[in-house]
């Protein structure tokens, strides 16, 4: 099932029909993207951020995203389940990061993201294995600290052909797709145009093949800072305080339960 989810998403390429995602970290809210028709669900380690009350992703654990993905699971019928492998998974080498993906998988993903290519030895030996991997290039805030912090990438000819040879190794190494967070708009169109498989932007301009945001920062779920790329179509958290403040107001009044 997997690889024909992932290969009908070659085909919305080819016909040049764009790839949506989003991400989901619960059940509830697996079921509602699924059932309205996203392409991608991801279990991203954006969890730190917007669910686990972390400053950034990094001290998302293996542990975190097989039982987030677990729960996912449980929500999604027909789209592609991708999940995070969050940094954690690397810091005992080779041999345990592929016990850590496996894990991950066993925890229902279809497939996993796995930012950057200093890790494409391991990814090769996981598509090897039969195993589906989604690159990530770009921003990658994993590695943030290393590669200039949140600033858009590729402006410049050199920078630009750096992040069109790590496409070229990723794909390579046989991702069925690429992430492109916070590259320039050209970058990101060249980036695709040479690529045969699809990439997913987020923050890169209208030119890839699919877009992907954290649902937390388009719904107005998440109260903190988020990225002026981010398009809000609603305000979920003012919502659920509108109805907070007139359940405590009706419990105190006596006036719920009638």
């Amino acid at each position: 099932m997997p690889k024909a989810k992932i290969a009908s998403l070659t085909k919305e390429r080819a016909e040049r029909q764009r790839i949506t995602s989003l991400t989901a970290y619960d059940f509830p809210t697996a079921k509602i993207l699924d059932e309205s028709g996203v392409d991608i669900i991801l279990v991203g380690d954006s969890m730190g951020n917007v669910v686990l009350g972390y400053k950034d992703t990094l001290p998302v654990t293996v542990a975190d995203i097989v039982h987030h993905t677990k729960a996912v699971r449980a929500g999604v019928a027909n789209a592609l389940l991708v999940a995070d492998v969050p940094l954690t998974a690397f810091k005992n080498g080779h041999d345990e990061a592929l016990k850590n993906v496996r894990l991950i998988i066993e925890a229902g993903a279809d497939a996993v993201k796995i930012e950057g290519v200093e890790h494409k030895k391991v990814i090769k030996q996981l598509v090897d294995g039969g195993i589906s991997v989604m690159g990530h290039i770009g921003y990658t805030p994993q590695t943030s600290d290393k590669i200039g912090g949140a600033t858009i990438k590729g402006k410049t000819y050199e920078s630009c052909a750096v992040l069109m040879e790590q496409a070229a190794q990723l794909e390579g190494a046989g991702v069925f797709a690429i992430v492109v967070e916070l590259v320039d708009r050209e970058a990101s169109s060249m980036i695709t145009a040479s690529l045969r498989i699809p990439t997913i932007g987020i923050g890169s301009g209208p030119f890839c093949d699919g877009q992907v945001l954290v649902l937390h920062d388009m719904i107005g779920m998440y109260q903190g800072k988020t990225p002026k790329y981010v398009k809000k179509y609603c305000d979920v958290s003012a919502l659920i305080r509108n109805a907070v403040l007139e359940y405590c107001e009706d419990v105190r009044g006596n006036v719920y339960p009638s």
